[in-house]
């Protein structure tokens, strides 16, 4: 009979120390995996808008619309007019606000992990399409400018200075402003 309760005993701390070295393992694989987790995943999985504190001290929210490789566009909900869009390069950003709940669920694993094109395209590429298209931007950055976008090189690339509302030509050119993209606190498109 003594021995009956002996081994119950060591049958019973056996489980505990398993299930033990079982949460061990676990919980070491969960530190793993978001060891690996990048800021663009974390941003598309976060339910919602997001608070984007930005280097310079300037506070944007937004939805986000497209997380790219190193970069966020979304429409601007405070922090500029509404219906203003905005694209923002990860290396401008300072932080990220969420709501506990929204930062647990940005750190969840994703259901679909397919690659997505977004995700391979580079805030470079983004400024040579706004290019293409001639698109009239707002570049927040220390020194803001206004214009059309010239030519992007690997590392910066050259605003043609004029009036929103103007087109790109000669008579409306206030100037070229070459501007690194460490420079680059946020893009603004007009609404």
């Amino acid at each position: 009979m003594r021995f009956d309760d002996l081994f119950d005993d060591l049958e019973s701390q056996l489980e505990s120390e398993l299930g033990a070295v079982r949460r061990e393992v676990a919980d070491e694989e969960e530190r793993f995996r978001v060891g690996k987790l990048e800021l663009r995943h974390r941003i598309r999985r976060a339910p919602g808008s997001i608070e984007a504190g930005l280097r310079d001290g300037y506070r944007i929210r937004l939805q986000p619309l497209a997380v790219g490789r190193d970069w966020l566009s979304g429409e601007v909900l405070e922090g500029a007019p509404s219906g203003t869009g905005a694209v923002v390069p990860f290396s401008s950003i300072a932080g990220l606000r969420l709501d506990e709940q929204s930062a647990y669920e940005a750190a969840l694993p994703a259901d679909d992990e397919r690659f997505r094109l977004a995700e391979r395209l580079s805030f470079g590429y983004v400024l040579r399409d706004f290019a293409r298209r001639r698109t009239w931007v707002r570049v927040e950055a220390p020194q803001p400018v206004g214009g059309t976008i010239d030519r992007v090189g690997r590392d910066h690339f050259d605003v043609a200075a004029h009036d929103c509302g103007t087109i790109r030509a000669r008579g409306n050119v206030t100037h070229i402003q070459i501007v690194p993209f460490a420079a680059v606190g946020w893009i603004r498109l007009q609404p």
